[in-house]
């Protein structure tokens, strides 16, 4: 079972995701670079302590190749347990389909084993209610972008564009404040950190940090 937690707040799990981890005798998860695994923290009041946990480390790195390697890995391990007879359950931020790591996973493994995907809440529904700006109405179109993109791409979508949303910001912010102030969209747009956790931040775009 590849399982969307949600975006932070367990309380914000589903309950089918909630059932399944609560029974769990094998659970799965990513962690970056060694460090302690977000999508864990979210599901670690439910996780049954007799559980086997199943860590996949995922270097931090721009070059996919060490990711994959981490995902081969894991994938190996989680088989290894499905053909001892038990299930498995992958732990996904947000949901396992939208921009999530468990795609990998089913990559890997959906041609031998039965895997089923239990969606969850993603962080651009979060930060829309969060910020109180709906995404779409009617007939209007909604755009997705992945910060990443390059300056001149990220422009010519945002232009082209009736509501969008930009995931993936991080280290990336100078940049997308740079298109979206040339634009002319700064008054228009908001800034939504950590959506649903306590230190989530919401503010107008020209407040960010």
């Amino acid at each position: 079972y590849g399982v969307g937690l949600g975006p932070g707040d367990p309380d914000l799990m589903t309950l089918r995701a909630q059932r399944l981890i609560a029974g769990a005798s094998v659970v799965a998860y990513p962690a970056l670079a060694g460090a302690d695994s977000f999508a864990r923290s979210i599901a670690v009041d439910v996780i049954p302590s007799s559980a086997r946990e199943i860590v996949m480390d995922v270097p931090m790195s721009v070059e996919r190749a060490p990711a994959q390697a981490a995902y081969d890995k894991g994938a190996v391990e989680i088989a290894r347990a499905l053909d001892a007879g038990d299930d498995v359950i992958c732990l996904c931020e947000g949901d396992p389909f939208f921009y999530g790591s468990f795609m990998y996973l089913f990559a890997r493994l959906s041609d031998r084993f039965d895997v089923e995907v239990v969606p969850g809440v993603t962080s651009i529904t979060t930060c829309a209610a969060r910020a109180g700006m709906p995404l779409a109405a009617r007939n209007e179109r909604l755009t997705v972008l992945p910060g990443p993109l390059p300056e001149e791409e990220l422009r010519a979508r945002i232009e082209g564009a009736e509501s969008v949303a930009i995931m993936k910001v991080g280290r990336h912010l100078a940049k997308i404040c740079g298109v979206i102030d040339a634009l002319g969209l700064t008054d228009r747009a908001v800034y939504v950190e950590r959506a649903s956790l306590p230190e989530e931040v919401v503010l107008p775009l020209k407040e960010a940090p």
